[in-house]
């Protein structure tokens, strides 16, 4: 258990959907602990949660293989290893900028993590092959609709998980279905308050909650500038693990390593007690015809979201012209059969290679 979170935890650049990914490929196709549609099905549910929902699939996926124990060790062998890199590259960049290095490796990593997510989108696709003709039409539908959410509308994809899981509640219940879900000035208390909003109280995770972040860090605070909280999401990207990390730059803004401890503490903390709390129901409410017709709704919907993060971070790969190779070369390692983990590391080592010899890097 600790070895294999703790190889997610090191290995996992990327963000949300590259840990989606890697998640799969462990639990769904490596050591069949999930099936196809189970995990697809715990990918809506979480996408669902408020906060970091890739880290409440990775603390999910561990109770699944190991119980509630598994679930905190796995939980925390996943975000340690970013926590520590993090704050560790903290000091520096906040004082010098972005190094060469570090804008190579974000642009190489920024290619093959398109290519890594194109691969997620079309392994969770493959889980409704199977379906009835009437419901993988809809399936079709509520996919299409997340996917252009993702890409036009933002955070408000969340609307339209909720959405085709009402709809196909509706459409199979042949019933209306109704479904709501419902600081200080003083810097520690204003810094809890941060960290509890992105990780207890933003939909969507990831990078959904950077905005949030920017106004509270940047505008309301002034923690840091500009420049510095662009440099922290670069880093929290960069770095494995879950984004929402980043929050652990701007508590070693406030208050060194023990605020980046603090901040990354309150932000984690709701993941685990929901995931903990809820995991042993989720057979038991699958299973059951409304819950089940909501994620036969919002499974897809959710799918349809990764392919729309997708056509999100392909500008990402191609501000030099140098980036498109890396997408080539990464298809072709995915085609040898790679698992994601080497798709990534290959993308970071061209970066750094890029930026070693010279060649021009995104800014």
């Amino acid at each position: 258990m600790l070895v294999r979170w703790g190889r997610l935890g090191i290995l996992g650049v990327g963000g949300p959907q590259a840990h989606t990914a890697l998640l799969r490929e462990m639990m769904v196709e490596r050591e069949h602990w999930l099936t196809a549609r189970e995990f697809q099905d715990a990918v809506a549910a979480t996408s669902l949660l408020p906060g970091p929902a890739s880290t409440q699939l990775a603390i999910f996926c561990a109770r699944v293989a190991a119980g509630a124990r598994g679930a905190i060790v796995g939980g925390l062998a996943f975000i340690l290893p970013g926590f520590v890199l993090i704050v560790a590259l903290a000091s520096l960049f906040l004082e010098h900028g972005r190094n060469d290095a570090v804008r190579g490796a974000s642009a190489g990593a920024a290619a093959a993590v398109v290519v890594v997510v194109a691969l997620a989108g079309i392994g969770f696709a493959r889980g409704f092959a199977d379906a009835q003709s009437w419901l993988l039409a809809r399936s079709l539908a509520y996919a299409v609709a997340a996917a252009l959410a993702t890409v036009f509308l933002g955070p408000w994809v969340l609307a339209v998980l909720l959405g085709s899981g009402i709809v196909e509640v509706a459409l199979r219940l042949r019933s209306p279905a109704v479904l709501a879900w419902v600081g200080s000035t003083a810097k520690l208390p204003a810094l809890v308050w941060t960290a509890f909003k992105v990780g207890g109280l933003s939909f969507g995770g990831g990078l959904v909650i950077i905005p949030l972040m920017q106004h509270d860090v940047v505008h309301a605070h002034h923690w840091l500038s500009e420049g510095q909280f662009s440099d922290a999401v670069a880093l929290g990207q960069l770095t494995p693990g879950p984004v929402v990390l980043t929050v652990s730059v701007v508590g070693y803004a406030v208050s060194g390593v023990a605020g980046a401890a603090l901040a990354a503490a309150v932000a984690f903390a709701p993941s685990f007690a929901m995931v903990l709390a809820g995991a042993p129901y989720f057979d038991q409410l699958r299973t059951r015809p409304g819950p089940r017709a909501f994620l036969d709704g919002a499974g897809p919907a959710a799918v349809g979201a990764i392919f729309g993060a997708a056509a999100l971070l392909a500008p990402q790969a191609a501000k030099e012209w140098w980036q498109p190779l890396v997408v080539v070369t990464a298809v072709a390692v995915a085609l040898l059969g790679r698992s994601s983990f080497v798709i990534l590391m290959v993308g970071l080592a061209l970066g750094l290679l890029a930026a070693g010899v010279g060649l021009p890097l995104p800014r």
